[in-house]
């Protein structure tokens, strides 16, 4: 298995990879299946926005996340940027992907001399996501309850940050 940058042009079948998720899932994403299916890739490749993903020896994805800089066109933002979109497949459970994939993400963003911090929105109840994110030094700053709604399904969100 390997990390690699995806891309809009090299993206292992990205759109395809995220969709699997959200049929498995629905419970841990903040969007449905339907709002995704035009999406476009998430990042443009540079080093303060960018996609990673775990590729599997057959070339398929086994996990993924994505970061970009806040504040494109707000200076007063441009000192944090967003962590969304990370899922990794349960056939690839318990093989430290997630973790791999975040401690990549936060070594790149260092990188960065003008971020500060690091910020992401996580389903109150994904336990597991929640974890992870701790164990690497993300601190809740926020808890908003019944911050989405699926039919008549209520899920409470927590916004978490990791300051660097």
């Amino acid at each position: 298995m390997r990390l690699v940058e995806l891309t809009a042009t090299e993206n292992y079948g990205y759109q395809a990879f995220r969709m699997m998720g959200f049929h498995r899932h629905q419970d841990c994403f903040r969007s449905k299946p339907s709002d995704q299916v035009k999406a476009p890739f998430p990042t443009a490749g540079m080093p303060d926005n960018f996609t990673l993903g775990f590729i599997t020896a057959t070339n398929e994805l086994a996990g993924v996340v994505s970061f970009e800089r806040e504040g494109q066109t707000r200076q007063k933002f441009r000192h944090k940027g967003l962590l969304f979109g990370m899922y990794v497949a349960e056939e690839y459970s318990g093989q430290h992907l997630g973790r791999l994939l975040l401690e990549e993400t936060i070594r790149r963003v260092r990188l960065v001399s003008d971020i500060e911090q690091i910020n992401l929105t996580v389903i109150a109840t994904n336990h597991r996501a929640r974890s992870l994110y701790e164990k690497l030094g993300f601190t809740s700053f926020a808890y908003e309850k019944n911050a989405l709604k699926d039919g008549d399904m209520y899920y409470d969100e927590e916004q978490m940050v990791l300051f660097l």
